[in-house]
């Protein structure tokens, strides 16, 4: 009796999610393969959805950007910069419109950018930048980890603490989930301002382990930012692992765009610590260029209504008519991206994706490489970087126009992840990133078709098996 009633509520149940699927109007491979989840895997079909599968977007499950003075701290920051007119950019004005419709963010002139390659040169710009700071040092991260680097990092924050400059961290529950309480307590006894972004508490494990924030932003004194892919960890500056010092891209930017990148990580801040104090004017800087660059800030998370990072990827492959350039070491496309990078291929663009030839994950590496044969197919150059693990993260296109940030070119990023990317236009940073791809490129190998497609069975059938957990990868 009891075993018949706990069946009749599990189909209720089951019933109720497959009528919420059908009404989120979500795509119909995707229903399905749901629907056959939750009707074959007893109980650990709906665990699975409720992890994995509820629509945040649609539904807003995560939401806390959307209190007024939020909004008016995101309004504010625009004012404070110099936007440009869309007919100065005339070729990318179809870009331009879809990020100030997705984010309201407008390109900002009078910037200076500058790529900084690998964990060395990054981190002797982020010490020099901290040790400069008179007002407030603000910080994000989706990998804090205990180290060289952080212990750093809290001697510059001693010095900085005596001298009244405010410090304010935010780190990602999971993915700095080897932080250890001992570090978050020397940063707390001397003065800084702490918080984890959604921790994983028993109420709220199914409502937010999912849902990271993977954005790594520095902002000192509203005078120069930094983002990209590079985490504060030591696997940036020395080899720690099997996979060697980690190969990666980050940017500084200086000028009226770090206004908004601050914005982003006011909202971020006020959500964690439920404050509203740092929603205010005082922590924006006169509009001072200090170059001639434009840029234009692009975030995203399921919190949104759309998903500007993926629009903005999809858009750069679109507008592509001599080269693109791609470097990341998560390409799982879905599918409107990975018709856009074929479509491009046989129309003659130069298409080439740099990703390692290593990897951090196992299944991730046989769902990236579930997906080289079709893209080769259509003329796509695909090249593996052998030398440690590449984790740049950056589009480069017809000298025109450049991304870097921390958004992958997978749908978790897409859908499931808090990101932010700095889109630059301007020619004579496209073409040292482009010239810079070029050269990783030549120290990489170009995959031959013929090769890969005479790869041993097995491997087919690990990439099949893996290439199905690639919406959760």
């Amino acid at each position: 009796m009891v075993y018949t009633l706990l069946i009749i509520v599990y189909f209720i149940i089951a019933s109720l999610i497959v009528l919420q699927l059908i009404l989120n109007g979500l795509r119909p491979a995707k229903t399905l393969a749901w629907m056959l989840a939750i009707f074959t895997i007893p109980v650990g079909g709906i665990l699975l959805y409720y992890i994995l599968g509820r629509n945040r977007r649609k539904n807003k499950l995560i939401h806390y950007k959307h209190s007024d003075k939020i909004k008016a701290f995101v309004e504010e920051s625009i004012q404070h910069c110099q936007p440009v007119s869309l007919y100065e950019y005339e070729e990318h004005k179809k870009l331009i419109q879809l990020i100030i419709n997705t984010t309201s963010f407008l390109p900002i002139t009078g910037n200076t950018f500058r790529y900084l390659k690998n964990g060395k040169i990054t981190f002797e710009a982020i010490f020099k930048a901290l040790r400069d700071a008179k007002s407030f040092i603000h910080i994000q991260y989706y990998i804090f980890e205990d180290g060289e680097l952080a212990d750093i990092f809290i001697d510059i924050f001693k010095e900085k603490i005596k001298e009244g400059v405010q410090i304010r961290i935010l780190y990602d529950a999971i993915g700095s989930r080897s932080l250890s309480k001992k570090y978050i307590k020397q940063l707390k006894n001397i003065g800084v301002e702490v918080y984890s972004f959604l921790p994983v508490r028993f109420g709220r494990l199914l409502a937010s382990i999912n849902y990271r924030n993977h954005r790594k932003i520095i902002v000192v004194d509203n005078n120069v930012a930094f983002t990209g892919g590079i985490n504060l960890s030591d696997k940036y500056i020395k080899n720690v692992s099997h996979l060697g010092i980690w190969h990666d891209i980050h940017l500084e930017l200086k000028g009226p765009i770090v206004n908004t990148m601050h914005a982003i990580f006011a909202t971020d801040w006020s959500f964690v610590s439920e404050n509203e104090d740092i929603l205010h004017s005082s922590y924006f800087s006169p509009t001072r260029p200090v170059g001639n660059a434009t840029g234009q800030i692009v975030y995203s998370g399921p919190d949104a209504d759309q998903s500007a990072t993926q629009h903005l990827y999809f858009s750069i492959i679109n507008e592509a008519s001599s080269y693109l350039y791609i470097a990341n070491p998560y390409i799982i496309p879905g599918e409107a991206i990975l018709d856009a990078l074929k479509v491009a291929a046989l129309s003659g663009v130069d298409v080439r994706l740099l990703l390692s030839d290593k990897s951090d994950s196992r299944l991730v590496r046989w769902c990236v490489r579930s997906y080289f044969e079709e893209l080769m197919i259509a003329k796509v150059k695909i090249y593996l970087y052998p030398d440690h693990f590449l984790h740049s993260k950056t589009i480069v296109a017809d000298d025109t126009v450049a991304s870097i940030g921390t958004t992958n070119m997978d749908i978790r990023s897409f859908e499931q992840n808090y990101e932010v990317n700095a889109l630059i236009y301007d020619d004579d940073f496209a073409v040292s990133l482009k010239n810079d791809f070029l050269q990783d490129c030549k120290k990489s190998t170009l995959i031959d078709y013929f090769e890969f497609k005479n790869r041993p069975n097995q491997e087919k059938m690990l990439e099949g098996i893996a290439k199905i957990f690639s919406p959760v990868l």
